[in-house]
């Protein structure tokens, strides 16, 4: 099968967990088929099965509202990404930026179009802040390339409800295919390198936060929880990527608020590779996701394979990786809105996440417990090997009807 896969971030362009899924999914592929990688970036190489072709957008793009520059800079790659019709079978697209090319390969090649939502952008409403009058031109990508894809995969069932609250679209058309990760590179290691590089002491009972700088990842409240909690308790956060000028303000300043009064916290804002992330995972007591938005969650998962129970909010896909009382601990959580994903009452979030962290804290053998068991549950469940052959039995389904 000649597989062709659409995406934004490819290696060693990626800053996200949509990068990070795409890049493991394609190891996974090229095994057994040749895939044809079509990014955004500088990239240019084959190798055996892959071949690997970044684009940059058009020149001549002259913006007077940065804001709409990711929006018409995505449009014009995507333009050149279908300016030729690549020799694959199907095509499965990553992310809003690449979806409009993914349109227009079906349109006019003809090319079986399948397409993996990471996010759902008309529940993004934060995203107007990055992209200004450009977040309805994404919206508008994301729904012209979903409503006629031929497969729509979700990576929750959480998430195929709201594709079918917000689009167009049969039911059988959306299938549920979970996010995975390398078991190989996320186990528990004894390693500790890297963690006296950032000056943390493997001693520590600490609490580590992994993520982007961004609204929907709620970090934000977990610095609000922070206290409530004893101030020798240290919070490791690994976080990079700042989505908007504003929102990696607010964390700075509460950060530096914080450690004036006495907390302590150690911000990684480098982008980190695995065996980093390992070593952060491995010897932290308690992972902790605030996130008020969250399709899956995969850093849930790299936390709990490297044997570290969870702490995590009760959204999105969260509670279909996160067993609760087995593998970690579910804060509930109720959003203003379907649209505005801030918790209805902020103070008493902070509160409930606050007492699940204590709870986990003075309870060390159960926290052991619950590492064990997360281990297990991605080892049955959410291992690339896994992910992949389902992959690659919708491919099959897709082109059988066209054949």
């Amino acid at each position: 099968m000649k597989i062709g896969i659409l995406t934004k971030e490819y290696p060693p362009y990626v800053y996200g967990g949509a990068g990070v899924h795409v890049a493991a999914l394609v190891k996974e592929l090229i095994k057994t088929n040749q895939v044809n990688v079509k990014c955004f970036g500088d990239q240019n190489f084959a190798e055996k099965n892959l071949k690997v072709r970044g684009y940059a957008s058009c020149s001549g793009l002259s913006i007077k509202d940065k804001r709409l520059t990711n929006v018409l800079e995505a449009k014009s790659v995507s333009i050149r990404m279908a300016s030729k019709k690549p020799d694959v079978d199907l095509i499965h697209c990553h992310t809003w930026y690449t979806n409009y090319a993914g349109f227009l390969m079906k349109k006019l090649y003809g090319l079986p179009l399948i397409i993996t939502m990471h996010s759902i952008e008309p529940l993004r409403p934060w995203k107007r802040e990055q992209l200004g009058s450009g977040y309805d031109m994404s919206c508008w990508m994301e729904k012209l390339a979903v409503e006629n894809a031929d497969k729509v995969i979700a990576v929750s069932d959480d998430m195929k409800i709201n594709i079918l609250r917000c689009y167009d679209v049969s039911p059988a058309k959306v299938e549920v295919i979970y996010n995975g990760i390398t078991t190989k590179y996320f186990s528990k290691t004894k390693k500790t390198d890297h963690l006296k590089k950032y000056g943390i002491n493997p001693k520590w009972p600490y609490l580590l936060f992994v993520g982007r700088i961004t609204r929907q990842k709620g970090l934000i409240y977990l610095l609000r929880a922070m206290e409530h909690l004893n101030k020798e308790i240290p919070l490791v956060i690994c976080a990079a990527s700042p989505d908007e000028k504003s929102v990696y303000k607010e964390i700075k300043d509460k950060i530096a608020q914080l450690k004036k009064r006495g907390w302590k916290i150690i911000h990684i804002e480098e982008f980190t590779n695995p065996e980093v992330l390992r070593e952060l995972y491995s010897h932290a007591n308690i992972f902790v996701c605030p996130s008020i938005y969250e399709p899956f969650g995969i850093t849930n998962l790299e936390a709990m394979a490297c044997e570290t129970p969870v702490v995590a909010s009760a959204v999105g896909g969260i509670p279909e990786v996160v067993v609760p009382d087995e593998t970690g601990l579910l804060v509930a959580f109720k959003s203003v809105s379907e649209i505005d994903h801030s918790p209805r009452n902020p103070e008493n979030y902070v509160l409930r996440l606050a007492k699940n962290i204590k709870y986990l804290l003075s309870n060390k053998k159960k926290a052991k417990e619950m590492g064990k068991k997360g281990r297990a549950v991605v080892l049955k469940n959410f291992t690339w090997p896994i992910i992949s052959k389902k992959t690659l039995s919708l491919y099959k389904q897709v082109l059988s009807k066209k054949n």
